[in-house]
């Protein structure tokens, strides 16, 4: 049995490590989440095609949530919210719902509803919020607006554009081994070609990139 004073030095190893990550006044709760909902949390290297992700308990271990380690505190809490609803709604209906349906919604608007005041989230964000959970899509970075007001809070980074402000045809990459040339804008997202294996793929305006003088190539 785990005792009092043990539950609540693992709860300060947990606040400790949180608070590097997470707006000040929302470290405690998510810390009782990680005891209440039973999770591993893993703080990963940063990841181009996802922010967070969740996997749920498999051969008797437990859930499993992982975000990107680069992320500002306020896209970080939000990102965590976001796989904590995977696993309340997970917990509920089990693998009968969709990754993203109308259960999983309905999780995260729930979860995240306690985080919307403005001694944890600026008023810019929480507006963005707002709007963006009135039907919340796959991942925070599918809203354009909410992206752009939590882009407001990164650190500057000299070396990485977005990729609206690059001329068609700008060779750019999203890490070491991954280069793509700028393409067409179609609706809201721009068509790319990734060089290596000339598939097509859509970004955001406001992806941050780093761009590549073609003779380097």
């Amino acid at each position: 049995m785990i005792t009092k004073l043990t539950e609540a030095a693992l709860l300060a190893e947990y606040k400790s490590i949180l608070s590097k990550y997470l707006p000040e006044q929302s470290v405690h709760t998510i810390a009782l989440w990680v005891r209440q909902y039973n999770f591993d949390l893993k703080i990963t290297n940063s990841r181009s095609t996802k922010l967070g992700d969740y996997r749920s308990p498999f051969k008797g271990k437990r859930h499993k949530i992982t975000v990107n380690h680069n992320l500002n505190k306020y896209a970080f809490l939000i990102t965590l919210v976001h796989e904590v609803a995977h696993l309340t709604a997970f917990e509920k209906h089990s693998h009968q719902i969709k990754p993203h349906g109308e259960e999983w919604k309905q999780a995260y608007k729930q979860l995240m509803h306690p985080f919307l005041q403005e001694s944890i989230l600026p008023n810019d964000i929480q507006l963005a919020l707002k709007n963006y959970l009135i039907n919340p899509a796959a991942s925070s970075c599918a809203d354009e607006n909410l992206l752009r007001t939590l882009k407001r809070y990164d650190k500057p980074n000299e070396a990485l554009v977005h990729l609206e402000d690059l001329p068609f045809k700008t060779i750019f990459k999203i890490s070491p081994e991954r280069y793509f040339e700028k393409g067409e804008k179609l609706r809201k997202r721009y068509k790319c070609v990734e060089l290596a294996t000339k598939r097509i793929y859509l970004f955001s305006p406001v992806a941050e990139v780093t761009t590549v003088q073609k003779t380097l190539l």
